[in-house]
């Protein structure tokens, strides 16, 4: 028993950023629901909770990963990229609850278009970071370097995407909403759903720095 606490180990980091992407996108999509559904009082309570459910076994992915940093010899890569790769995903989860409970907080009453496109865009986010992270247990082979770097590539330019969107929706606000109360809720809104794309943009040069320093 001995001998085999001494002898090197990985620990299954890769399967555990898998397991945490999906969990993200699971709340994403449960963040889209709820926006879909927001008129139905009982399924916005439902998606709501489960963009919860998702967003704590999220946490309970990064905890295991955080404490597996600490106990394991050898690790497949840095372990500063394992903890800054870890924590920046499960930043991408929280501001998926953060905006759910946002929403609720502020009584928001309609959903705009321009949440349903944020919304949209983060999503597809979400989803190509999960892409992403599938591919960066094979990262020493070429082509699979190459197909990690295109994924954050497309995961940059749906970050531009919804920069336009929140510009536009912003102008929009500031320009036709009478209600001043409406401005503050939507402007909150509109922001936490940008910060989402602009932290699967960070996930994606984190991981773009892996494959280029691990490939």
């Amino acid at each position: 028993m001995l001998f085999g606490k001494l002898l090197p180990k990985e620990g299954n980091f890769f399967e555990l950023f898998n397991q945490h992407a999906e969990r993200t996108v699971e709340a994403a999509r449960a963040f889209s629901n709820l926006v879909a559904n927001y008129g139905d009082i009982h399924l916005r309570e439902k998606y709501n909770r489960d963009v919860d459910n998702a967003e704590h076994a999220a946490d309970r992915v990064t905890q295991e990963v955080n404490r597996l940093i600490h106990t394991t010899f050898i690790t497949p890569i840095d372990r500063e990229q394992i903890h800054a790769l870890i924590n920046l995903m499960d930043d991408v989860a929280d501001l998926i609850q953060d905006s759910a409970e946002t929403m609720a907080l502020y009584d928001v009453r309609h959903m705009t278009d321009e949440i349903t496109r944020l919304t949209d865009l983060s999503v597809r986010c979400c989803e190509r970071v999960q892409d992403a992270v599938k591919l960066l247990a094979r990262i020493g082979e070429p082509a699979v370097a190459e197909s990690a770097l295109k994924t954050c590539e497309e995961i940059d330019r749906l970050e531009s995407d919804a920069d336009r969107v929140m510009r536009s929706a912003m102008s929009k606000l500031f320009r036709d909403e009478p209600d001043v109360r409406e401005i503050i809720k939507l402007k909150a809104i509109y922001e936490l759903l940008e910060t989402i794309t602009d932290k699967c943009e960070d996930v994606a040069n984190q991981i773009e720095g892996i494959v280029l320093e691990n490939s």
